[in-house]
């Protein structure tokens, strides 16, 4: 029997390795991941020490001062949801709010993560600034808002927002990219026309907080995290291992 190292090449995963053109892809690809660099700008101290008692009013300034850094789009978030059966999935969604009463997002309660969130109504927040090396990870327990709020929220958004909404049918299977317009098209004109149109599944999500970790990155690896623990509803404060 031929020796394994010389008819069979393999990865550190024991898979067969690949040869020729594919070989070649894969070392570029590679060479591409560790030639990318990541924080070489300065950035902005953080003193975990002199942070506040409480993770909304630094989430709030850390969002300020990432849209002040030129980061686009710092409202953006993952959304972290599981199946009844724990299976993972995740997107990014868009930040309505925050305040003290939790993180707010919408959503159809017909789309994925609106099944989700019925099912376990848990979820995960993910906040990532590049611009000044920070992410803020949130987790906690999410309710579902009455039929006036969440109206009253989808109304309050753009002409834009009202239409995606309209359009409804998120994560079912489509048709085709012809059947995507038509229906957009009428959910615009029908929006511009009418916007207090009621969407009658969308609904406003809230994320209560039961943990916050506040993360700022070091050139040089030294990262500052910082976490918050609800306890009895008090916060509690403590600094982890980066």
């Amino acid at each position: 029997m031929s020796d394994d190292s010389t008819n069979q090449r393999r990865d550190g995963t024991g898979a067969q390795a690949p040869s020729g053109a594919a070989h070649d892809e894969d070392l570029a690809f590679r060479e591409l991941l560790r030639g990318l660099r990541v924080w070489d700008h300065p950035l902005p101290p953080f003193d975990a020490s002199r942070a506040p008692d409480a993770p909304l009013p630094l989430f709030r300034r850390w969002l300020r001062e990432a849209a002040e850094a030129g980061q686009p789009e710092p409202h953006t978030m993952a959304l972290a949801t599981a199946d009844a059966a724990g299976n993972p999935s995740v997107r990014i969604v868009m930040l309505h709010d925050a305040d003290e009463r939790g993180w707010h997002f919408g959503s159809h309660r017909g789309s994925r993560k609106g099944r989700e969130l019925a099912d376990r109504p848990r979820a995960a927040l993910l906040f990532y600034w590049a611009a000044v090396a920070r992410q803020v990870r949130i987790e906690g327990t999410v309710t579902e808002a009455g039929p006036e709020e969440s109206a009253a929220a989808l109304h309050a958004r753009s002409t834009g927002s009202l239409a995606a909404a309209l359009v409804g049918r998120q994560s079912r299977p489509l048709g085709s990219a012809a059947e995507l317009d038509r229906a957009a098209d009428a959910a615009w004109e029908r929006a511009v026309r009418e916007p207090d149109a009621p969407v009658g599944d969308w609904t406003r999500y809230t994320l209560h907080a039961d943990t916050a970790e506040f993360f700022q990155g070091d050139a040089r690896r030294r990262h500052v995290r910082l976490n918050y623990r609800s306890d009895g509803g008090t916060w509690r404060r403590e600094l982890l291992w980066p």
